[in-house]
């Protein structure tokens, strides 16, 4: 049997600090390079969503995820504008908060007024739908 055609997978992580500010890295690459995004990728094979979600952030900004919460699933074929992915975001609490640019992350930074700032992808749906988690949490 042929191998199926179908939507690459990747994760997003989605944290915040103690004092609200929401982390994000500004894009090395393309697509949206220099636009903010979450710290993510694609999913390797062979690993879990959940250990590519905590390998992504730790190559990405440093952080060790102590704790993730399905955020959901976002598969809009017109999310990433190189290809159709699925990704599955997570809302992540961190060991610790200091986060340091690397891998495919040009800064990271903890961004006060997160409601207001351009995102790339569709990362602005995934914010409304982690701040509403947050608020059941």
């Amino acid at each position: 049997m042929p191998t199926p055609v179908t939507p690459l997978l990747t994760v997003d992580a989605v944290v915040f600090d103690r004092q609200g500010r929401l982390l994000l890295i500004r894009r090395k690459h393309a697509p949206f390079a220099g636009a903010y995004a979450f710290p993510g990728g694609f999913v390797d094979v062979g690993e879990t969503v959940e250990d590519a979600c905590r390998r992504e952030l730790q190559e990405e900004t440093g952080l060790i995820a102590s704790k993730i919460t399905l955020i959901g699933a976002y598969s809009d074929p017109k999310r990433d504008p190189r290809m159709h992915t699925c990704s599955l975001a997570y809302l992540v609490k961190a060991r610790k908060y200091n986060a340091v640019a690397g891998d495919d992350a040009a800064e990271v930074e903890w961004v006060e007024d997160w409601k207001r700032v351009a995102v790339a992808f569709d990362h602005r749906k995934i914010i409304a739908d982690a701040a509403r988690l947050l608020k059941w949490m």
